[in-house]
């Protein structure tokens, strides 16, 4: 690799040597890391890019358009896993990595790029990573958005930060979709799909059951979307909206993406879901209350729409998992009724889009 391909130079476009991103394995922060992607592409596009992935998020790289491969490697988050890590550092070194991203501050992520070998290693400063990250980047702090802090990675050192940078995307083809539908026993008209899981309770808005009768009253299908864990809400869900509710919950993120590709609107918590929703371009609703949607919102401008009670409290956003104060106000005051009224204007006005 010449020193004009290097993070801290002008890029040499005509650079073939592949790039690693060592993303963050959450769902949702997953899909965001699909800017950092779109940001090396436009600057190296003859560079290959992969990313590494756990099973779980492995299926959203087919989707993700710009990444030539994800390595499906699960690493255990509560210890080192020496011997995972040496065979993982095997692995990068025989694929001749030029440049890896590591995303995550922990000194563990950065380990097996460091193994292997691979000459520019960028990553922020964090937790004593001297050695194994030595391309640093600093600044992080000034930096209070999830998009800033990954995308500014790819950027040369010193070089201003744009002010917008490309949205993630996640491009799921029309005859999948068709195909799911199908195998579903689903209809062609437009469904409202309800996400109520997400990691920590005081981010979960409770009134999924009401809004899915609502719905239902209102003529509209609904489905919920989710994992295992949700099974026995989305059941709870059912029996309150009826047979015009269906529960698309299972072990396959596959399934959630397209259930969120064909949907009409999309209402889900702040989760990986919602993330997921907004990249395929679906009209989204994101219900927030303990965190701040300017830091966690989707960036994608088909969902804009935030659902927040009407009157901030003093202990927003608290960013906890569970409630300390205020008995849950922050999610208890967003009204169904209100959630059920603005999923039918999205999907008016999403409809009204669609035929000009």
């Amino acid at each position: 690799m010449n020193k004009d391909s290097q993070l801290s130079g002008e890029a040499d476009r005509s650079e073939t040597s592949p790039i690693l991103i060592i993303p963050y394995m959450w769902i949702g922060d997953f899909v965001r890391n699909h800017t950092v992607v779109r940001v090396l592409r436009e600057r190296w596009p003859n560079r290959p890019v992969d990313l590494l992935t756990t099973s779980l998020c492995a299926p959203l790289v087919d989707y993700m358009p710009g990444v030539r491969e994800g390595i499906v490697w699960d690493l255990p988050r509560s210890r080192l896993a020496v011997a995972r890590q040496l065979a993982l550092a095997k692995l990068l070194r025989e694929r001749h990595y030029g440049t890896a991203l590591v995303l995550p501050r922990t000194w563990k992520a950065a380990i097996a790029p460091a193994l292997a070998g691979i000459p520019e290693r960028v990553g922020f400063v964090g937790e004593f990573r001297f050695g194994l990250i030595n391309r640093w980047r600093w600044g992080e702090k000034k930096l209070p958005r999830f998009i800033d802090k990954n995308a500014a990675l790819a950027q040369p050192d010193g070089a201003p930060l744009p002010p917008e940078w490309p949205v993630p995307q996640l491009q799921v083809p029309a005859e999948e979709i068709l195909r799911w539908r199908q195998a579903n026993g689903l209809t062609a008209g437009a469904a409202v799909a309800l996400a109520p899981g997400s990691v920590g309770a005081s981010k979960r808005w409770t009134y999924y059951a009401e809004a899915a009768r609502l719905l239902v009253e209102r003529g509209l299908e609904v489905w919920v979307v989710g994992g295992p864990a949700e099974k026995s809400l989305a059941q709870e869900i059912v029996t309150a909206g009826g047979p015009g509710v269906r529960d698309l919950t299972g072990n396959d993120l596959r399934n959630g993406v397209l259930a969120m590709a064909a949907a009409g609107v999309a209402i889900s918590n702040d989760s990986g879901l919602l993330h997921i929703a907004a990249a395929v371009g679906t009209p989204t609703m994101g219900i927030f209350g303990p965190t701040d949607p300017y830091l966690w919102a989707p960036l994608n401008g088909l969902a804009a729409t935030v659902v927040q009670n009407r009157s901030v409290l003093s202990c927003q956003p608290c960013q906890s998992t569970i409630c300390k104060m205020n008995d849950h106000r922050c999610m208890r005051d967003i009204a169904a009724s209100e959630v059920a009224e603005l999923a039918q204007r999205v999907l008016r006005e999403a409809g009204a889009g669609a035929e000009r």
